[in-house]
């Protein structure tokens, strides 16, 4: 008991260390540009102290239950030997997860707004749900075949430009967007565990190389997809009557901003939100072991404890967000486009990205991972700072095209163009977590911060419509963390292959 309270002591004073960032950012624009205080300080200092611990709490859980129990099902699919298994839960898993995803819900709402009526959100999210389960068997079966995961991904976006092309501009920035929501918090580590779990278990596979890239193909495919559907609709159907909005558009903007994480507006709903969301996970993973594998589960009492902390870890940190930061967030982030100052906007956006990124569950957890698999030589802290500067980058630059008014499409079309070339130079080790990271950045804390930045800004500026200018900031958020991460890579191997020079040359003059 006493070592588990070390532990957590650990834990705890890691997330502090990880939300000082985001404490800075706001207090630097709250204290010195806007020039006030807050009227609900201690709210926000509490609901601060409150993210701190469901992080703690997030990140115990996932070593006690998720990682071992993902892990273990992979190593006894692998040992079953059943590839129509093996794929059939992983579609499983991908689909069931997404589906219910609250992000996806709001997403499709306003899908359906922008089209009025003739895109069903209830169909959207199916279309969705299945490109992830789809995305999710797909990259099982290219671990099973040890194909390289850039002949995948590279395709994928060659295929998401070229449909883009064809595909209505109403749809564009939110299947681009779709493809960020569609990766929770659970859902990550639980994937994440299944790649390197089944790379770990079959002969010549990586670990390393092979283990990560799932992530990537669940943030791929719904681009496609939903572009596909918004294709057939458009060309096929003609637009239903709808009934008028009571919401104004700028209250339903604001309003899908909140329900961007949110399944409720009170914190017994968030519970209630947060077990919904975790239970398509859980019902998957035990039919799976008990059914189909017909195993018990290891250290069953561990992995029921690790599970509960998860969903206690969530519960406390969506609702220290909905306390602590979300409110003043949307504030400063509406109070600046109001000012006029562009540099600050994109200023604001480029560290606000930084800040909440390095915050981020999703990523931490995938982190946490690529050092422990490359033994390592991958560090935590400097992988998630690298895909901090990339969130933060790409949103700066999200924030300017909004601003300047130019197509989504073109942005998005060079950022994939450069991902290719990087693919080429970096290293093999880095790409699948290059390809990863481009998913696991938009979850929990950032998603509700971008959009409602992106929101705010559609909103202020003349000419702009919030419900369709205001999405896209999502997609350049996954988009520049790949091309951050292969940078890094190829950085760090050409130092390597220069001190690995200069030590020959060192034993050659000896």
């Amino acid at each position: 008991m006493k070592e588990s309270l070390k532990i957590f002591a650990g834990d705890l004073k890691n997330s502090f260390k990880d939300l000082l960032p985001i404490i800075l950012v706001v207090a630097l624009f709250q204290g010195a540009i806007i020039q006030a205080v807050p009227e609900n300080l201690s709210s926000i200092i509490i609901g601060l102290t409150i993210v701190a611990v469901g992080l703690a709490l997030f990140i115990r859980g996932l070593e006690l239950g998720i990682f071992p129990i993902g892990e273990g099902l992979a190593i006894d699919f692998a040992k079953k030997g059943s590839v129509f298994w093996l794929l059939l839960f992983a579609f499983t898993i991908g689909f069931s997860t997404t589906v219910a995803e609250p992000a996806l819900i709001a997403i499709a709402d306003k899908a359906a707004l922008i089209s009025n009526g003739l895109i069903d959100a209830f169909w959207l999210r199916m279309t969705v749900a299945l490109s992830v389960g789809f995305a999710i068997a797909l990259g099982t079966l290219r671990i099973l075949l040890g194909h390289p995961i850039a002949y995948y991904i590279i395709s994928g976006y060659i295929l998401v430009v070229i449909v883009t092309f064809f595909a209505p501009k109403e749809i564009i920035g939110l299947a681009y967007d779709s493809g960020g929501v569609t990766t929770s918090t659970v859902t990550v580590p639980l994937v994440a565990a299944l790649g390197i779990g089944l790379a770990s278990s079959i002969k010549g596979r990586n670990p390393a190389i092979d283990g990560f890239g799932l992530i990537a193909f669940a943030s791929l495919t719904p681009m496609i997809f939903v572009q596909v559907y918004g294709i057939i609709v458009y060309t096929f159907m003609d637009a239903p009557s709808v009934a008028q909005t009571a919401l104004s558009v700028a209250d339903n903007a604001k309003a899908v901003a909140s329900a961007y994480v949110f399944s409720a507006y009170d914190t017994f709903m968030a519970l209630v939100g947060t077990i919904k969301d975790v239970m398509p996970i859980l019902i998957v993973i035990f039919f799976f072991q008990y059914a189909i594998i017909k195993k018990p589960v290891a250290h069953l009492h561990k992995i029921i404890t690790g599970i509960v902390m998860v969903v206690l870890g969530l519960y406390a940190f969506i609702v220290g967000l909905e306390m602590g930061l979300f409110p003043i967030g949307e504030t400063i982030a509406l109070q600046l486009t109001g000012m006029g100052n562009n540099l600050l906007i994109y200023l604001f956006a480029f560290l606000i990205g930084f800040s909440t990124t390095m915050a981020e569950p999703a990523l931490l957890a995938i982190a946490i991972k690529a050092e422990e698999i490359s033994k390592g030589n991958i560090k935590q802290n400097i992988l998630r700072m690298v895909v901090a500067l990339g969130v933060a980058v790409g949103i700066s630059l999200g924030a300017y095209r909004l601003v300047s008014g130019d197509p989504i499409h073109y942005y998005i079309i060079g950022g994939y163009v450069m991902v290719i070339i990087f693919t080429y130079f970096a290293p093999k080790y880095i790409v699948p977590i290059a390809y990863d990271s481009g998913g696991v950045t938009t979850s929990t804390v950032t998603v509700p911060l971008v959009a409602a930045l992106g929101l705010g800004l559609a909103e202020n500026i003349e000419g702009r419509n919030p419900l369709i200018d205001g999405f896209g900031l999502i997609a350049f958020a996954s988009l520049f963390p790949m091309l951050t991460v292969m940078g890094y890579g190829i950085h760090a191997e050409y130092y390597r292959k220069k001190q690995e020079k200069q030590s020959q040359l060192k034993g050659e003059t000896s």
